[in-house]
């Protein structure tokens, strides 16, 4: 098993935090700082950054926080700190959360249907707020977002989910899960649940270790092309995933070669003639959660059909011989503790005798 990720987000202000916030493993569920003095608790002080490099640091676990979205949400949830979220917008669709945080999950206020308005957000209470969209959106760039003085001032300190919100400022492809990991463990060092976080990694790290042997036979030439169709975002032009986004690392890992791999940043529009010049070997039915199994089974068969129908796609091979992967887009393109479960079911998919 690889190394786990070392925690380079992290710049703790002392050297016995930087031993609690990046080391150790086992542990139970839930907060690390049992026992330790009100003055200084353990793991802290510590930092992070943002995307562009500037600091946050904390002098102890947040006590309220608000969600940009379901995919830090549930983070908090496996990290054993959702009852400490206070508000989220994007909020999970039913059945967007795993089983076991769907009750805990529907009790979130919701603060917003899509992003969390300035005023509710700045008004919400929250010591801390973790962002997963673009830091260069959200550090005041746009009218409708709090600036750094406006977060400030209202005592909300900024984090970000730098695997989704840094996707496209990256400086080199993503063919791993090292960015969603070294998440998983910042968001487990300012909450105080670093051992659960190592717990997470080290159990994500397990899977995808095991896919990566069980191809290590299969030579990267030979493995299968891929494009993810991310039939939500509109059939007029098709929005293909290029090599910086999360999808990338999980389409490499699961051992096939995304078609547009070449591409630089997180997402580019395309031209379907660029789709038929790569004729991918699979096609991934990238749609979006429905709220039920025969919902979401609808939609991957309403995009399948239209690939068999569209002049463009019919003759292609991959849809000739229906060749498809049926799995969600939100467990594909937003980084999470069951990215890992995704690399194990592409894999499985396309290497059937080989990733069990």
């Amino acid at each position: 098993m690889r190394p786990r990720v070392w925690c380079g987000v992290l710049a703790a202000v002392a050297l016995s935090a930087t031993a609690t916030a990046c080391g150790g493993g086992g542990g139970t569920k839930g907060s690390d700082d049992a026992g330790a003095s009100a003055s200084a608790p353990a793991g802290f002080p510590m930092s992070v950054t943002d995307c562009m490099g500037a600091k946050t640091t904390f002098e102890s676990a947040p006590k309220k926080i608000v969600t940009s979205n379901a995919a830090s949400l549930e983070l908090l949830m496996w990290l054993g700190a959702g009852d400490k979220v206070v508000g989220t917008g994007f909020p999970p669709g039913k059945g967007a959360l795993p089983g076991e945080f769907a009750d805990q999950g529907a009790k979130v206020p919701v603060l917003g249907k899509m992003s969390v308005p300035k005023e509710k957000l700045l008004g919400s209470g929250a010591d801390l707020y973790i962002d997963a969209f673009s830091s260069m959106k959200n550090m005041g760039k746009t009218p409708d977002a709090p600036t750094a003085e406006e977060f400030k001032a209202a005592g909300i300190k900024h984090v970000f989910l730098k695997s989704t919100a840094c996707a496209s400022m990256n400086k080199s492809p993503r063919t791993d899960l090292s960015g969603v990991e070294a998440d998983i463990q910042s968001l487990g060092a300012i909450t105080g649940t670093s051992r659960r976080a190592d717990e997470l990694v080290a159990g994500m790290n397990k899977k995808t270790d095991a896919v990566r042997d069980a191809l290590k036979g299969v030579p990267e030439d030979k493995r299968p092309t891929y494009f993810f169709f991310d039939f939500d975002a509109g059939t007029k032009q098709p929005m293909a995933v290029c090599n910086r986004q999360v999808a990338n690392a999980v389409i490499t890992q699961a051992g096939a070669r995304n078609v547009f791999a070449d591409c630089d940043g997180d997402f580019k529009p395309v031209g379907w003639e660029d789709v038929v010049a790569k004729n991918p070997d699979w096609i991934q039915l990238g749609v979006r959660n429905r709220g039920s199994e025969e919902a979401n089974q609808k939609a991957f068969d309403e995009a399948a059909d239209f690939l068999r129908s569209f002049p463009a796609t019919k003759d292609l091979t991959a849809v000739k011989e229906g060749r498809f992967v049926r799995i969600g887009s939100e467990r594909t393109t937003i980084g999470g503790v069951r990215s890992a479960d995704t690399v194990r079911e592409i894999a499985h998919t396309l290497h059937p005798d080989l990733v069990k």
